[in-house]
C-alpha cells in the first residue's frame, strides 16, 4: 500500500522502533519501579534513556519533566483540566482538533470559558492581532495547535509564546503534527506544556504521547494511584514525573518510542523538514495543474507549513474520492472532517470535507508520481 495516512499515525515505522518493541516483550517484560530486581531495573533505564532522549530531542535539561501519556489528547486534558478553574478564560486558534475544543466544552459547566482566535494563514502579524484582542483580565492560558492537522498550517507559536511572556499568560502548545517533523526548542520559546503525539512524527507506536513541562507551575493531575515510590504516603506525590505518571507504564509502546525518538536524532529534524517539504510541494505542484483539483492553502514552505496537503476532486465526496484511492489504486488517505471542525470551518470546507495525504520520511517520490497520477485518473472520468 502507498501511505499517505501519516497525520492520523505514521508507517512504516522504522525497523529499530519494532525491535525495541519486541525486545521488551521478550526479553525485560518486567515492570519498571515496583521491584529491585534486574529484569525491574531494566525496565525502568529503558524508561529513563527515552526521557533522555525526548529531553535531547525538545531541548530541555530536565528529563523528569518529560511525562508519558496514551497519546496527545491525554497529554492536552491534563494541561487544560489541571490548570483552569472556575472564572477563569483560556484562548484558542480557529484552527484547533476536537482534542482541545472538547476539553473546554465540557469545562463551560464549571464556569470556565474561552475565545476562539482567527488564524489569518500565512499573515502572522494579523493572527498575533487576533490572539492580543481575544485577551481578557481573566485569561490564564493561550493553548494553540502547533500546525493544523487538516491543512499543514503553521501557527506563529514563538510570537505567540511573546505574548503570553508579555501578558503573564500561561501557554500550551499542540504539536501533535510537528514534534520530529518540524525543529522545536524549549529553550528558546515561551511554551509552557508541549503536547504530542508518540505514534505520528517520532514513528512510536500507538499507545503513546507526552506532556513536557516546561513551568513551575504544575497542573493537577486528574488520575492518582501507586507510583513505585512513597508508598505509604495516601496522597499523591508531587514530585514530576511521579505526579501524572500513576500505574503500570506502557513499557514496549516507551520503549518503541525511545528508538523512534533515536530515530530522529540521528536523521536530525532539519534534514527531515526539508526533504518532506520537498516532496509536499512536487505533489502541491502536480495537483496544481489538474483544473479539477481543488487545493485550499498556498504552496508549503518550511516557515508557513508542515507536509499535509488537503484538497477536493470537483463533483466529487471528498469520503468517495478517497475509498477509489483505496480500491483502486492502493493508496491510503483520510477523508472527512479529520476531528476537526473548526479548521474545517475556517478554510469553508466544513460541508464538503477534504482528502488530506500527509507526507512521512519514508515516503518517496515515487509515491507522489504514482498518487499524482491517480488523482489525474479520477479526474480524468469525470464528464
Amino acid at each position: 500500500m502507498i501511505y499517505f495516512d501519516n497525520g492520523a499515525t505514521t508507517f512504516p515505522k522504522p525497523k529499530s522502533v519494532r525491535v525495541a518493541v519486541s525486545n521488551a516483550i521478550s526479553n525485560f517484560g518486567a515492570n519498571p519501579g515496583r521491584s529491585g530486581h534486574k529484569m525491574s531495573l531494566k525496565s525502568s533505564e529503558i524508561i529513563f534513556k527515552c526521557r533522555e532522549n525526548a529531553a535531547k530531542l525538545f531541548d530541555i535539561d530536565t528529563p523528569e519533566k518529560i511525562i508519558f501519556t496514551l497519546n496527545c489528547t491525554e497529554a492536552l486534558n491534563i494541561v487544560i483540566k489541571g490548570i483552569l478553574k472556575s472564572g477563569d478564560h483560556a484562548i484558542i486558534s480557529s484552527l484547533e482538533h476536537n482534542a482541545v475544543v472538547r476539553p473546554l466544552e465540557h469545562l463551560k459547566a464549571s464556569g470556565i470559558e474561552y475565545t476562539v482566535a482567527d488564524v489569518v494563514p500565512y499573515n502572522d502579524d494579523l493572527t498575533i492581532d487576533n490572539f492580543r484582542n481575544a485577551i481578557k483580565d481573566n485569561t490564564k492560558i493561550i493553548i494553540c495547535i502547533h500546525a493544523s492537522n487538516v491543512f499543514g498550517v503553521k501557527l506563529p507559536i514563538e510570537r505567540i509564546g511573546a505574548l503570553c511572556k508579555i501578558y503573564g499568560i500561561l501557554f500550551c502548545v499542540d504539536a501533535a503534527q510537528t514534534a520530529g517533523v518540524v525543529p522545536i526548542s524549549l529553550k528558546d520559546s515561551y511554551i509552557d506544556y508541549l503536547c504530542t503525539a508518540g505514534h505520528k512524527g517520532l514513528y512510536g507506536p500507538m499507545g503513546t504521547g507526552m506532556l513536557i513541562v516546561n513551568s513551575d507551575i504544575l497542573p493537577e493531575s486528574f488520575v492518582q494511584g501507586g507510583t513505585g515510590t512513597e508508598s505509604a504516603n495516601p496522597r499523591q506525590p508531587d514530585s514530576l514525573p511521579e505526579k501524572y505518571e500513576s500505574g503500570t507504564p506502557n513499557l514496549p509502546g516507551i520503549a518503541g518510542l525511545n528508538a523512534g525518538i533515536k530515530y530522529i536524532l540521528n536523521k536530525q529534524v532539519s534534514n527531515i523538514a526539508n526533504y518532506e517539504i520537498r516532496l509536499a510541494q512536487i505533489l502541491y505542484d502536480k495537483l496544481k495543474q489538474n483544473d479539477k483539483v481543488i487545493l485550499f492553502t498556498s504552496r508549503p514552505d518550511l516557515q508557513h507549513s508542515v507536509p499535509v496537503i488537503s484538497f477536493n476532486i470537483k463533483g466529487l465526496d471528498s469520503e468517495e474520492v478517497a475509498g477509489i484511492l483505496d480500491r483502486r489504486f492502493n493508496i491510503a488517505v483520510r477523508a472527512g472532517l479529520h476531528c476537526a471542525p473548526f479548521a474545517h470551518k475556517s478554510f469553508g470546507t466544513l460541508e464538503t470535507g477534504t482528502v488530506r495525504a500527509v507526507i512521512s520520511t519514508f515516503s518517496a517520490i515515487e509515491d507522489i508520481n504514482y498518487f499524482a497520477n491517480a488523482v489525474k485518473s479520477i479526474t480524468a472520468a469525470i464528464k
